[in-house]
């Protein structure tokens, strides 16, 4: 007998009451703790799992209007990690033979021996439990992948990290917002990674970067001879993801003409090629992401109402650098390690001042920008520690003044933004390294507990969560 965290639940599928109740019989007197639910044809079954997680399904495959080998291709849509045993007579042991090659676990024929029966359900229900069991761990692996992905533990990146999550669970259209170089791409790496689709492809078009002309094509594809130039037949990048997920990237950018085919696409769940007459269903997950704001297009009149709540099921925004600034100090080490493995050189650190410094500048190129400013330091800094000479050194290699002829700052509201920033990265860093363990953070630090304590609570920093 295979043992369950959770006792199984079978489903029992033949258009005979009396035979689904039989077999229940002989399976719970053999396995009381086993649960079987009834169904008297494919629709009821399909109910069943809909609305209940069910470890395997034992259907026939002669049943009136939906045959088994319909319902087994309906139930592994709905659920593909379902284990299915189908039952068949001698005389269709070719149906059963397709019926495995359609993704059944095993046949049994008519009529069933009661050993055979209770050994295949057993092998049936070990098969679902290392499912469930192996995609548990690859979404938790899938889940560290995101801590990788998107570095911050900001208040801001925690609540990002958990839609991600939450709308990675389901199919729904998903609108990513937010300003140029805030990760739109990383967060919808994240949610492909995260869910059921993440075995098959992640494709992406740049709406801004195709002429108008041709992005229908690359979106829906084409016919030979459908245009000068289209000298052969060409799928379509919709047709292409088949299976996975397309990211629309910035489609906030694309003109009406081509809105208004997406919207018919999005409708219809199905493309026309340019120059062909019939068109192409698709199987695909839509994520599609802006840093404009679409609402204010909508009022111009330059982007459909309607292909905005189309793609607008679900959002995700990204957060503004501005809005997390205390994530600064950890993305900076991040770039910095990461710069240093792409130009093949040792691993660097950052001088006690630098963080600081850092989480108080105005980064309006949001991460991107970040990130960019840390490749320069690597490459400004020879030694084995990046210090503020090289800052200064990398800030006026590119040019860097005071923008939009905005007054500097006072040398002491400078030095206090600067102290306020490091102290705040600083303690954030010692309260991870220590697990939120306040005393052993402030032997670390040398200060005294109390002294610590003080400027946590001026920090308004919540040690418990490191915990």
């Amino acid at each position: 007998m295979t043992e369950h965290t959770t006792p199984p639940t079978l489903l029992l599928v033949d258009d005979q009451q009396e035979y689904t109740r039989g077999l229940a019989r002989l399976v719970e007197g053999e396995h009381p703790e086993y649960r079987c639910l009834r169904a008297a044809n494919a629709a009821q079954a399909l109910e069943a799992l809909e609305s209940e997680t069910v470890s395997l399904m034992l259907t026939d495959l002669r049943m009136p209007g939906m045959d088994g080998l319909e319902l087994l291709r309906e139930a592994l849509a709905v659920e593909p990690s379902l284990s299915v045993v189908v039952l068949t007579g001698f005389g269709s042991i070719e149906t059963a033979v397709e019926a495995l090659k359609a993704g059944a676990y095993d046949f049994l024929t008519k009529p069933v021996d009661k050993d055979v029966l209770l050994r295949t359900l057993d092998k049936a229900l070990e098969r679902s439990r290392l499912l469930e069991e192996n995609f548990c761990l690859r979404s938790w692996v899938a889940s560290r992948e995101l801590d990788d992905e998107l570095v911050g533990e900001s208040v801001a990146m925690r609540r990002l990290k958990e839609q991600i999550r939450a709308v990675a669970q389901s199919d729904y259209t998903v609108l990513i917002t937010g300003e140029s170089g805030t990760g739109k791409e990383r967060i919808s790496r994240a949610i492909h990674k995260l869910s059921s689709r993440r075995d098959k492809p992640l494709l992406t078009v740049n709406c801004p970067a195709i002429p108008d002309q041709l992005l229908e094509s690359e979106l829906f594809g084409h016919e030979k001879g459908a245009f000068t130039g289209a000298d052969r037949t060409r799928k379509g990048i919709f047709v292409e993801a088949s299976g996975g997920t397309l990211l629309l990237d910035e489609i906030g950018d694309i003109s009406m003409n081509i809105q208004t085919k997406l919207l018919r696409v999005l409708q219809e769940r199905e493309v026309r090629p340019v120059g062909s007459s019939r068109s192409v269903p698709v199987d695909v997950r839509i994520l599609a992401s802006t840093n404009r704001d679409l609402q204010e297009k909508i009022r111009e009149g330059t982007f459909r109402e309607d292909l905005f709540y189309r793609l607008n099921v679900l959002t995700v925004q990204a957060p503004a650098l501005a809005r997390r600034c205390e994530d600064v100090p950890l993305l900076a080490n991040y770039f910095l390690s990461e710069s240093c493995r792409e130009m093949g050189l040792p691993a660097k650190r950052m001088a006690p001042e630098v963080p600081g410094f850092l989480a108080a500048r105005r980064w309006p190129g949001n991460v991107r920008e970040l990130q960019n400013f840390m490749r320069r330091l690597c490459v400004f800094c020879h030694g084995e520690e990046v210090d503020m000479a090289q800052v200064y050194l990398a800030l006026s290699a590119e040019g860097e003044r005071c923008e939009n002829g905005d007054t500097a700052e006072s040398y002491k509201d400078a030095k206090a933004q600067v102290v306020e920033a490091f102290t705040r990265a600083y303690v954030t860093d010692l309260l991870q390294r220590t697990q939120g363990n306040v005393s052993e953070a402030a032997r670390l630090s040398g200060l005294e507990r109390v002294s610590l304590q003080k400027i946590i609570k001026r920090h308004e920093i919540d040690a418990d969560r490191y915990r």
